[in-house]
C-alpha cells in the first residue's frame, strides 16, 4: 500500500515542477512583436538567462539611441528581496511564481524619484517565445511595455 502511494505521488510532484518554466537560454527581442509604448524602441535587446529555480541570473545587452547598455542581475524566484544594480542604479527586486508566470517587481530611485516596475514573464508552450509584460510606475505616470523574445542558439 505504501509503495503504491509513493508511486502515485511521483507524477503529482513532476506535474508541480513542470508548471514552472525554465527561462534559460539566449533570447533575442522581436521588435515587430514588441511594444515599447511611449519609449523609443531599442535597435537590439539580447538576454542570456541562466535559470535553475529558484536562482535566476540575467545578462542583458540593449542598444538604442543612448548607445549600448549592459546589465547583469541575479535574484531568486521565491519572493525574497534582492539588491541589484540596474543601469548603474541600486534596485530592489522581488520575484515569485504565479502559476506558470513569473512576477518580477523592481523598485529603484532616479534623480530622487521612485520608479516601480511590475513584470510578468510567460513562456510559450513550445519554449521558444518569452513574453515580458511590464508596467512602469513613475512620477510622470504609469505606462506599459511588452517585450517578445525568441530563443536563439
Amino acid at each position: 500500500m505504501l509503495r503504491r502511494l509513493l508511486l502515485l505521488s511521483i507524477p503529482a510532484a513532476m506535474l508541480m515542477a513542470a508548471d514552472k518554466p525554465d527561462f534559460s537560454g539566449h533570447w533575442v527581442v522581436d521588435l515587430a512583436k514588441s511594444d515599447f509604448g511611449m519609449m523609443p524602441p531599442p535597435s537590439k535587446i539580447e538576454r542570456d538567462i541562466d535559470h535553475k529555480d529558484p536562482n535566476i541570473s540575467i545578462k542583458t545587452l540593449q542598444v538604442g539611441e543612448r548607445g549600448e547598455m549592459k546589465t547583469e542581475s541575479s535574484y531568486t524566484t521565491d519572493g525574497k528581496e534582492a539588491n541589484v544594480k540596474l543601469r548603474g542604479r541600486d534596485a530592489k527586486v522581488k520575484a515569485k511564481w504565479d502559476g506558470a508566470k513569473l512576477k518580477v517587481n523592481t523598485k529603484s530611485e532616479f534623480n530622487g524619484m521612485e520608479i516601480g516596475q511590475q513584470e510578468t514573464w510567460t513562456l510559450s508552450g513550445d519554449g521558444k517565445t518569452l513574453t515580458i509584460d511590464n508596467t512602469i510606475n513613475a512620477p510622470q505616470g504609469e505606462f506599459t511595455t511588452k517585450s517578445v523574445f525568441t530563443k536563439g542558439s
